[in-house]
């Protein structure tokens, strides 16, 4: 399967496309299909990219 994250890089700002809740989060790896991304309201989550698109924050 895809690697729907695979342009995401450290330092990136990300939303979850179902989680909301979790508020914007900052990349902090993306290695092997696989985006740890420390999020405001969720803290750390490691998030499989062959299953979730995240949305890139600009501004």
């Amino acid at each position: 399967m895809e690697d729907l994250n695979a342009m995401l890089e450290p330092g990136q700002m990300v939303r979850h496309p179902v989680q909301t809740d979790w508020g914007i989060g900052q990349v902090q790896s993306n290695i092997g299909g696989k985006v740890t991304v420390m999020f405001q309201h969720a803290g750390k989550v490691v998030i499989d990219s062959r299953h979730v698109a995240l949305f890139p924050v600009y501004g």
